[in-house]
């Protein structure tokens, strides 16, 4: 039986971005289920393959696991040959302490700035908090960068799961026209130019359904 992906909308689904760009890195096939957001049946659709009510989640053969970044994990441990965390042990626990901290915090800027790939909403979303949200993130890009990005163009060299995890932000980023300094500017740019992303983002664009309160 082949993996199989439960996520939302892409337009919208930041949680789902960020496995599903993890999962495209190891190569393998998968079947992917969206499930339409904030619509009457949403909840029951996704009860029928998550246990939290929520996405997104990954089925492979009777195993069931949900949440972003142990799905990203499980994802790791699976496929060994996709590196996707850091191989040395310095620069996997860095990358591990900054997922961790995009996975519970930043509540400002996902608040004020949902997702929305294909938006395009300069200035929009600038709450008390925002800026402190992306100085921070522009900090862990910037430190993440210099202390292990030598040998390539993402957050440790090559793509890891700490770029999947910080990728909805950068989808923010751009659509919010986020004035960033030269060193996050530059990161964004290879993230948006990523083949992964950039076929979410397709995706994401093509797709027909509108979240009103996610369009600002």
């Amino acid at each position: 039986m082949a993996l199989t992906l439960i996520v939302g909308n892409k337009n919208y689904s930041s949680w789902s971005m960020r496995p599903w760009l993890a999962l495209k890195k190891t190569g393998a096939a998968f079947e992917e289920v969206v499930i339409p957001l904030d619509r009457p049946e949403t909840r029951a659709e996704i009860f029928k393959h998550s246990p939290s009510g929520f996405v997104p989640t990954l089925k492979d053969d009777e195993l069931t696991v949900w949440d972003s970044l142990a799905i990203c994990e499980y994802l790791n441990e699976k496929f060994p040959e996709a590196k996707l965390w850091p191989q040395d042990p310095s620069a996997r626990a860095v990358a591990r302490s900054v997922s961790a901290e995009m996975h519970s915090g930043f509540s400002a800027l996902r608040s004020n700035m949902p997702m929305n790939v294909r938006g395009n909403l300069p200035g929009k979303g600038r709450a008390p908090g925002v800026q402190e949200d992306i100085n921070r993130i522009s900090a862990i890009w910037r430190d993440c960068r210099t202390r292990f990005g030598a040998s390539g163009p993402y957050l440790f060299g090559a793509f890891s799961i700490a770029d999947a995890m910080y990728a909805p932000v950068v989808s923010r980023f751009v659509t919010y026209q986020v004035e960033l300094d030269a060193d996050a500017k530059a990161y964004v740019n290879t993230m948006w130019a990523d083949p992964a992303l950039a076929a979410w983002v397709e995706g994401g664009c093509r797709e027909p359904w509108v979240i009103e309160k996610s369009e600002l």
